[in-house]
């Protein structure tokens, strides 16, 4: 929303929460608050009317869950849900929509390479909830441009990172943890980091540049979790940890995290699915984003930097 507004747009923004949308929204101008829900969407349908542009960012999203049977509050949310908001749209004549998937749908190559906009899932993406809800997603909006009138163009982010993760994310409690330095160890595997600001920016862009049905993989750079530790550790002044936790032990201190979860009806503390994402190493080759939409990604220092200084001036830290 701050992108869009710094570009001169008017905002109508669905949440859920007005006080927490407020607390991290403060005083930005231009933004129309409207309260709802997914699982309600004629509710807010007329909202729609008059709008230019739909970002459909919402979801059901965690990278794991507490025990039980996810499945059908992903399949009602972040499939359903998306058809069902795609049609309300496209009926109240909205120009274009920018939908929000996830890179978790792109695998690696067959060489190991960096996976691009063709690449096929990896196993993680049909083992993972989130990442296989996403996938079918998908699948519904590629279906969908074949149909309407009313582009769609999907914008596939790696892991995000930056200021303003209130909740926090999981990446945001990572990152918590190890600023207040409740991590004993360095994780094995990595991921490829980006910017949620460079996200934005990427998604404000694909309304006059993206082509609708096509994906755009917004993916950043590949670091280590050491690595990235590192980096977090040098802009924070908070030492790493000097010990390296092997991927097995990562497994197995997952495994027990939750069946623990599952006894105590919580989310594990240590979620596998979380593990397994690490583990899996995923690294993305977004040059298509930055050819066609012109996607630039801010170093990874900076993220952190101003990561550490929302978490500071919000009293996290």
């Amino acid at each position: 929303m701050r992108e869009l507004v710094d570009q001169g747009y008017f905002v109508k923004a669905l949440v859920r929460n007005l006080e927490k949308a407020q607390f991290l929204l403060g005083d930005l101008p231009q933004v129309h608050l409207i309260q709802g829900d997914l699982q309600a969407i004629p509710a807010f349908a007329a909202e729609l009317r008059g709008c230019d542009v739909l970002f459909h960012t919402a979801a059901y999203f965690r990278e794991s869950y507490a025990s039980g049977n996810h499945w059908p509050m992903l399949q009602r949310l972040n499939i359903d849900a998306t058809l069902e908001l795609l049609e309300v749209a496209a009926a109240a004549q909205v120009l274009k929509a920018i939908y929000v998937s996830s890179s978790g749908c792109i695998g690696l190559n067959s060489n190991g390479s960096p996976g691009d906009e063709t690449t096929p899932p990896g196993p993680i993406t049909y083992s993972n909830p989130y990442f296989k809800s996403k996938l079918l997603a998908e699948a519904a909006v590629v279906n969908f441009t074949q149909t309407h009138a009313m582009p769609v163009v999907m914008i596939c982010p790696g892991a995000m990172l930056g200021p303003q993760d209130a909740a926090p994310t999981e990446l945001g409690q990572f990152v918590l943890n190890a600023l207040h330095r409740k991590m004993p160890a360095r994780p094995a595997g990595g991921m490829s980091y980006v910017d949620v600001r460079d996200v934005a920016a990427a998604m404000v862009k694909a309304v006059s540049l993206g082509q609708s049905g096509q994906r755009y993989l917004v993916g950043g750079e590949y670091y280590s979790t050491a690595d990235l530790m590192g980096h977090l550790s040098a802009v924070s002044g908070v030492p790493a940890p000097k010990l390296a936790m092997p991927g097995l032990g990562m497994r197995i201190l997952a495994i027990i995290s939750t069946w623990v979860g599952q006894l105590t009806g919580q989310r594990p503390e240590i979620p596998i699915e979380g593990v397994k994402i690490m583990l899996a190493r995923l690294a993305y080759d977004s040059t298509k984003a930055q050819r066609e939409l012109g996607v630039q990604f801010r170093p990874l220092e900076i993220t952190l930097s101003d990561m550490v200084a929302w978490y500071r001036q919000a009293h996290y830290l």
